[in-house]
């Protein structure tokens, strides 16, 4: 089938992240101290979850039960059978049921004790409010919801323009309530969003021409539902296939328009784990290959003029494998394994004309915003560098600043892994 899309040694105050080096081996996950308001944990993945990816789907199993683990796959961001010409073909089929029979499969292969799709999709809303599904539904101990468009979540699961939770959301709520994993790739991560949902839109087109409210056809214009999602996540903003995609400047532009002061940008085959979500002690792990960036926009301004949309002093953290990040006091954890960078190298940031992996662009490559960042920090030729949209009329150009209280963190000793509070500016050419 076709898969659908501990006590610190030191700290560093960084543009008001606090950094800590923690000076025990951080665990797979979060810590585990008991709260009075103790609730279940999601594990949100940025898409494009591999299937021998053992420390992503094990954490999911782990959370949910381990050998006794029942995961309930919920698929419904695809097509459903009847849109699919290749429903009738295993090998080559991308609906609702084939994706979630994939997916328990997959499950199952990774150790869980069952995992079963529940049947909904845009064919079978009305099984959202069956007590037979809602049975199914408080049989399982975690859930994943697969990827495909959100906004087919909607439809199904929060009644459409209605938009509140039909009898299975509001059982998968309890259920993470007392103690459930939740955990989705892509659309199935973004769905986890509270308020302002981003529902499309690539990056130089974002930064052109603004947001607004609602569902459009055109993938390049960015669009949100202000309603949001389901809202197990509403410290910050949620975009998937970040760097994969470019849609930092997306996630940054809709951030500034609809007054939020954070994104989590989570990356592929890549894990954000939440611990309490919504509490006051929210916290958070990365797990995975790649890393999940965190923009800081307390301290950011934009400004429209004739020439174009501009942003000053935005944060950019690149968090990856075993950092932590507390939510409410806005601390990162770098583990243990990773030391502060010292740049060694003289050579200058290499000349990056792409900087959001435009579409348009076929000798593009992905990462590009990353790239450049991890550049600047590996060297000690410049304090800062810039990087400019593929497009043009206006060109946009982004600046990459070493500001006071910026780090890297390495794990070679050469080059930078973790970055923390690389000042970003947006300006029109």
């Amino acid at each position: 089938m076709r898969v659908p899309s501990a006590p610190a040694r030191r700290t560093v105050l960084a543009g008001g992240l606090v950094v800590a080096l923690l000076t025990a081996a951080a665990p797979a996950s979060a810590d585990s101290r008991p709260d009075r308001h103790q609730t279940g944990s999601l594990v949100l993945i940025g898409g494009a979850l591999k299937e021998n990816n053992t420390q992503v789907y094990g954490e999911i199993i782990k959370r949910a039960g381990g050998p006794q683990a029942r995961i309930g796959i919920i698929t419904a961001a695809s097509v459903p059978e009847s849109q699919d010409p290749h429903a009738g073909d295993p090998a080559l089929c991308s609906n609702s049921a084939c994706n979630g029979a994939y997916y328990a499969d997959l499950f199952k292969r990774h150790g869980a004790a069952d995992a079963q799709w529940i049947p909904l999709d845009i064919d079978h809303v009305a099984n959202a409010d069956s007590d037979a599904v809602v049975a199914q539904v408080e049989s399982m101990t975690g859930f994943f919801f697969g990827g495909g468009d959100q906004y087919r979540y909607i439809t199904t699961l929060l009644r459409g323009d209605e938009h509140k939770d039909s009898k299975v959301l509001a059982a998968i709520r309890a259920k993470l309530a007392h103690g459930a994993v939740v955990s989705g790739s892509s659309a199935g991560a973004q769905i986890a969003s509270g308020p302002d949902m981003v529902s499309g839109g690539e990056s130089y087109e974002s930064l052109r021409d603004g947001s607004a409210p609602g569902y459009f056809d055109d993938p390049t214009r960015l669009g949100y539902i202000h309603q949001g999602g389901f809202g197990f996540l509403r410290s910050g903003l949620v975009d998937t296939h970040t760097g994969a995609y470019g849609r930092e400047g997306r996630a940054l532009r809709l951030a500034s328009d609809t007054g939020h002061d954070r994104v989590y940008a989570l990356e592929e085959n890549t894990a954000l784990v939440v611990d309490r979500p919504g509490g006051a002690r929210e916290h958070m792990t990365v797990l995975g290959p790649n890393g999940v960036a965190v923009l800081d926009l307390r301290d950011a301004r934009a400004h429209d003029s004739a020439n174009g949309w501009s942003l000053r002093r935005a944060r950019y953290s690149y968090l990856t494998d075993g950092d932590q990040y507390d939510a409410h006091t806005w601390t990162a954890r770098v583990h243990p394994g990773k030391q502060p960078l010292v740049p060694a190298a003289t050579t200058p940031v290499p000349a990056n004309t792409d900087v959001f992996y435009s579409a348009a662009n076929p000798d593009g490559t992905p990462y590009s915003f990353r790239t450049t960042a991890r550049a600047l920090a590996s060297t000690r030729a410049q304090n800062s560098a810039t990087a400019t949209t593929f497009e043009t009329g206006p060109r946009f150009t982004v600046t990459f600043t070493k500001a006071r209280g910026s780090a890297a963190f390495t794990g070679d000793g050469t080059t930078a892994r973790t970055l923390i509070a690389l000042r970003i500016d947006i300006a029109p050419q």
